[in-house]
């Protein structure tokens, strides 16, 4: 078990994580998401080694990952950390890059090992080539097989797919996820991308300003998102009073601003919430309009443009809006 407790870092006087608890199980997968500056980066190398906490312990399996005022190379043997630079080796081979740390006293087994780590990030015709002549993404995931080379127990990405061709990025990251929990590698990922935080892990935790203020099911998660900063972190978000999406609650919930996904608003003949389209913009499969309330900004999705000044009624799902009023009731 990864403990995390209590631990809080400074570089400045400003603190970068503040008062962080969490565990992680073995072969447990973990996103954090949060917006840039948040402390997603700092956690991981805090947890890997690279800092010397101002309080707080991180252990694993009961033993504590002490950083580079106890360790004089920091780092443990188990974990390895995948950072947003890539630090390759120039003149070597793919090959001898994802095989660096492996023993060369079982070639055979080394062999191996190497072989499976390229074809799990599809990169077997490029063995002999190097590093230079590879494009970003293809270079991200070297690194990546090179950081699951000696099997470690526990793996940290920062943001691993950030490089990687979109039309790669969905078929990989499954991939990835299939093999770590077929190896029962422990997983926490630092991202921004809402389906890395979302779509294979077993628990998210949301960053703010160095504090996780929110840890839950990535479904639960996404279903109830408590404020409009962990809303945002999953895509376009409406804050709309409640009172014009369903009618007064006859068990006495409290009216107040629900926050409303763009996908979840639908035109309709008649209802409490009538807008004024101003903007319709395409975004593939559909688009996205934007509207105003009486002077609020209101975005949601749509099959087809809708002309500008066109002035239209709103409705969205009352189990939704229902369901998230007494969440918010609840939590206050």
């Amino acid at each position: 078990m990864l403990k995390v407790k209590d631990i809080s870092f400074r570089f400045t006087e400003t603190p970068v994580l503040n008062n962080i608890s969490f565990t992680a199980a073995p072969g447990q997968i973990l996103s954090v998401i949060g917006e840039s500056g948040s402390g997603k980066s700092t956690l991981l190398r805090a947890i890997y080694g690279l800092h010397d906490l101002d309080k707080g312990e991180i252990s694993w399996k009961d033993k504590k990952i002490l950083g580079p005022a106890y360790n004089l190379v920091p780092g443990e043997s188990y974990i390895k950390y995948l950072a947003q630079d890539f630090d390759l080796m120039p003149y070597i081979t793919v090959a001898e890059n994802v095989g660096k740390f492996l023993s060369n006293f079982y070639p055979d087994e080394k062999n191996r090992r190497i072989a499976e780590l390229l074809e799990m990030v599809e990169l077997t015709a490029y063995a002999d080539a190097k590093p230079g002549n590879l494009s970003g993404g293809q270079q991200q995931r070297v690194a990546l097989a090179r950081a699951m080379a000696q099997k470690p127990e526990i793996l940290l990405l920062d943001e691993p797919f950030s490089h990687i061709d979109s039309f790669r990025k969905s078929k990989f990251r499954r991939d990835l996820f299939a093999f770590l929990r077929k190896k029962a590698i422990t997983c926490i990922i630092a991202t921004h991308d809402s389906v890395d935080a979302l779509s294979h892990a077993d628990k998210t935790l949301v960053i703010k300003d160095g504090k996780i203020i929110r840890e839950d099911r990535p479904e639960r998660l996404y279903q109830l998102p408590e404020s409009s900063y962990v809303a945002s972190l999953f895509g376009e978000v409406n804050e709309i009073p409640s009172n014009l999406l369903v009618a007064p609650d006859k068990n006495g919930l409290p009216e107040r601003n629900v926050l409303i996904y763009t996908h979840e608003l639908h035109v309709t003949e008649r209802s409490r919430l009538k807008v004024k389209v101003k903007d319709s913009y395409f975004e593939g499969d559909h688009y996205l309009i934007k509207a105003l309330y009486h002077g609020q900004t209101i975005f949601f999705d749509h099959q087809h443009a809708i002309a500008p000044e066109k002035t239209i009624h709103l409705k969205a799902d009352e189990k939704i809006v229902k369901e998230r009023l007494k969440h918010k009731n609840k939590t206050g």
